[in-house]
């Protein structure tokens, strides 16, 4: 495929970044797994040169960790790190609401607006029982919240939580897909709160929605 910006097509290197990091992210590959510069390059029609650059990128990236003459293992998220994703988000998306509703109302409405049409893209995944359609558009929502707030800087932070936050919702909802449509009608009444004007509610909402999706599975409730 083509890079839309230079007509060029990506580097070997990059191709293998990329299908690597997708087949982690996507829960392909879970922690634990091992994975060898052999296999990959396979998979994809690389030597193995580009393969060992994008295992280098994804180990930086702590995505993976590598074994000398073996290959690859697929790090998994450690459990405090999971718990610590979750304050983090919470304390954002609640921040960046309060924000939100302190704003007129044509900007209250105009971001509402934005979030339903999130809420539109999420529904044929959540019918079909689309984990990782899902799951894309699931951080995209709570990104939107976030940047709803116009804080530029928190935006920033919270986009950089999406590699982890997307691995955790694919632990979590692989097992249990039926969920999907649970999680559409709590992003639905997340929205409705903001709309009300309801901080509060918004808050409260939020928390059992990650504590039902996350907290609850991994045994980090608080």
């Amino acid at each position: 495929m083509d890079n839309p910006r230079t007509g060029a097509s990506p580097s070997a290197a990059e191709r293998a970044y990329a299908d690597t990091k997708e087949r982690i992210l996507a829960g392909d590959l879970p922690g634990g797994s091992l994975i060898s510069e052999v296999e990959v390059a396979d998979r994809i029609g690389l030597s193995r040169t580009p393969v060992r650059a994008a295992f280098l990128r994804l180990e930086g990236e702590e995505l993976l960790r590598l074994i000398p003459k073996r290959g690859a293992v697929v790090v998994p998220v450690p459990p405090h790190e999971a718990a610590n994703v979750l304050e983090v988000r919470e304390a954002l998306e609640c921040a960046a609401v309060r924000r939100l509703l302190a704003a007129d109302d044509s900007a209250l409405a105009d971001a509402v607006g934005r979030l339903r049409g999130c809420l539109a893209e999420q529904a044929a995944p959540a019918r079909d029982l689309d984990v990782d359609t899902f799951t894309r558009l699931d951080q995209a929502f709570h990104l939107a919240i976030v940047a709803a707030s116009g804080n530029t800087l928190a935006e920033r932070f919270y986009a950089s939580l999406g590699d982890r936050q997307r691995r955790m919702a694919v632990h979590a909802l692989r097992p249990r897909p039926d969920r999907l449509s649970v999680l559409a009608r709590e992003h639905e009444a997340l929205v409705g709160h903001i709309a009300a004007r309801d901080g509060s509610a918004f808050a409260a909402a939020l928390r059992r929605h990650l504590d039902d999706t996350h907290r609850a599975l991994d045994g980090t409730g608080r």
